[in-house]
């Protein structure tokens, strides 16, 4: 299955919890806002991740997990200094 542009956004009230989940998020993602992560990634993946991340949910918390098909991305606007990932067969190291 393709990589996807995939959108983490969370609101957690206990900053602990918030921290971990920022930490654990900031590994695999660009953050974009204070509660929001971009990344490419599989859907297999992504669900993987956020069943992670939600462990560390209280009741109240939230956590959510968008999927921004190629279509999508087309429609999408962004504005501010955090790109998008861009997807590529490479990296520059």
């Amino acid at each position: 299955m393709a990589e996807m542009l995939m959108v983490f956004t969370y609101d957690i009230a206990a900053n602990r919890a918030r921290r971990k989940v920022a930490e654990m998020l900031e590994e695999r993602c660009v953050r974009v806002q204070k509660s929001v992560f971009e990344t490419r990634m599989r859907r297999a993946d992504a669900h993987k991740l956020a069943r992670k991340l939600a462990r560390q949910l209280s009741p109240g918390d939230s956590l959510r997990v968008y999927a921004i098909t190629a279509q999508g991305l087309e429609k999408s606007l962004a504005y501010g200094p955090v790109p998008l990932p861009e997807d590529q067969d490479f990296y520059l190291l």
